[in-house]
Parts: structure tokens; sequence; C-alpha cells
């Protein structure tokens, strides 16, 4: 049964998918690395988006009342922005309602970010009432369709569960347990026969958990950190780089974020250069990656 982190090879790009309400100047920063940073904003049900460098906060650009429904919206996956014409994004992603339905949320902004024509909410299945929402998607080239996706949630008794669109809807391949104190699960790699994981846990360790695409569900877990990594309750990751990614954590209790530059995994040797605290207030919640169309994710 059905239960239940925009980055580019430069921050020009980022520039266009997110709107060019932010400026080139802002986004650029000192760094070639950029993370289009969304949030759902509950004081207008609307989204919030900028770019973040490892030297510069973007400018905020809000998108009011894209959520004006009776539910209560959470849990997003990364959403695609795509460039149109007219200086226009059209935002793709799935989100959670209420009490869990799923739903794929389409919407289009403006240069100035505001929306453009009215949002497209399409349900998918209900049941999903677990923690967190990533979907993982893996296409061989820029033109290439894609080969497959997958989504992943934990979900209120702690099991970690996959599935698997088989063209026809969604299939559960798996559930696993022993994962229930990881506090979140950052999406660093995609390939045709695994996905790969940063998540942190309770104790502070941080992991790296690959997922084989065959099933059954088998996690291979691996510690990369063992202690400093608790007090993050969301990790959102880019990638940097050829194959490294660039991680940011929030802290919900201080409303603070820090960001790191993460070489390629390799377990405890996996090289991690911490880029210091960003100089924004992070107030609102479910925070989520923009995403180009083509997203390869090389980081493990």
């Amino acid at each position: 049964m059905m239960r239940k982190v925009i980055s580019v090879a430069g921050a020009a790009g980022l520039v266009l998918t997110l709107g060019t309400a932010i400026q080139p100047a802002q986004a650029a920063g000192a760094a070639a690395c950029a993370l289009g940073l969304g949030s759902m904003d509950r004081s207008n049900n609307g989204v919030n988006s900028r770019v973040l460098t490892a030297s510069s906060v973007g400018t905020v650009v809000s998108t009011p009342a894209v959520y004006d429904t009776p539910y209560a919206v959470n849990n997003p996956t990364s959403f695609t922005a795509v460039p149109g014409g007219n200086g226009q994004t059209r935002r793709s992603g799935k989100v959670l309602w209420g009490s869990g339905y799923l739903m794929q949320s389409t919407y289009t902004v403006g240069p100035d970010g505001k929306l453009v024509g009215t949002p497209v909410f399409q349900r998918i299945g209900n049941g999903w009432g677990g923690r967190f929402l990533i979907q993982s998607q893996y296409k061989a080239s820029a033109t290439s369709k894609p080969t497959r996706t997958m989504l992943y949630q934990q979900d209120q008794y702690g099991l970690f569960g996959r599935w698997t669109d088989v063209g026809k809807g969604l299939r559960n391949t798996g559930y696993v347990g022993g994962m229930s104190t990881m506090k979140s699960f950052a999406l660093i790699a995609t390939t045709p026969t695994y996905d790969m994981f940063l998540a942190n846990n309770r104790a502070g360790a941080l992991y790296t958990v690959k997922i084989p695409t065959s099933v059954p569900l088998k996690p291979i877990i691996i510690a990369v950190r063992t202690s400093t990594w608790q007090g993050f309750e969301q990790l959102v990751a880019t990638p940097c780089g050829k194959n490294g990614t660039m991680l940011l954590g929030i802290d919900a209790d201080t409303h603070t974020g820090h960001l790191y530059a993460v070489g390629h995994a390799a377990g405890a040797a996996t090289v991690i250069k911490g880029l210091g605290k960003v100089a924004m207030t992070f107030d609102d919640y479910d925070y989520f990656r923009f995403t180009p169309a083509y997203d390869p994710l090389n980081g493990g």
C-alpha cells in the first residue's frame, strides 16, 4: 500500500532560473558554486527564493499566494526552475497537503517573482504522512528523458521507504528500519544504479547513505564524521565542481545556517571544509533546492 535541496556550473545560470529580481553581481560572489535556495513562507502562503554562495547571500525574491489553499502545505521536494519567454520561470515539484495528499505542484513566476497565471496542482495519492520527501531522477544527458524517478520518505514510525515511478503511478519498492535517529537527508548523487545521500543523526554523526536501485531496498551506510552534526534539522545540498557538493546545514533552534564544501564521498576520508555562517536568518520552514532541468549529481 502506498504510504505516507538551483545548481549550475556558474551562478549566472542560477539568476536566469530564479528570475531577474536576483542581480548577477549579488549571485556571483567569489565562489563558482551556488545554491538556489527555496523556502515555504507561512506568513503569505508563498515561496521565498534566493541564491547562496560561499561569500554572498542574494536578495530574497518573494512569491506570495502560491498555496492559498485550506490545507497546510509542507515537505517540498526539490523544484525544477526552467526559464521561459518574457523573463518568466516555470517551477515544478512535489509537496504534501493536509493529512498526507501527495501533489504535483507547478506554477510560473515573472521577472519580479510574482505569480503569472494560476498554479496547477495534480493529486498523485494519499497516505503520505511522514517526514520529508526527496525525489531522485536520473538522466543520462541534458537532451535525454529521465530513465528513472524515485521518491524517498521516512514514515511516522521511523521506517525509510522508497517508491518508484512505473509510468502509471508510484510503486513501493521497499521499506527498511534502523534509520529512525536520522534527522535529515540530502541527495548528493544519482547514477543508473544507485542514489546517495548525506544524512545526520541525533548523536551528531554524519553519514553517506548509498541506496542501490535494486529490489529489495538495502542501504549502505558509512560514517563520514562521528560528532558535531546533531544541531542541524535540515541539510540541503547542491553540486559543486566536477564531483563535490556544497552543503547547507540549517539549525531550526537558532535560525542559523552554515555552508560546507564537501569533497567526493569517501567515508571518513571525505574532505569537508567549513565555509562559514550564512549571513541571513532562517525563519521560514521546509527549505528546499531549485534545480535546472538537467541536474547531474556526482557527489558520491
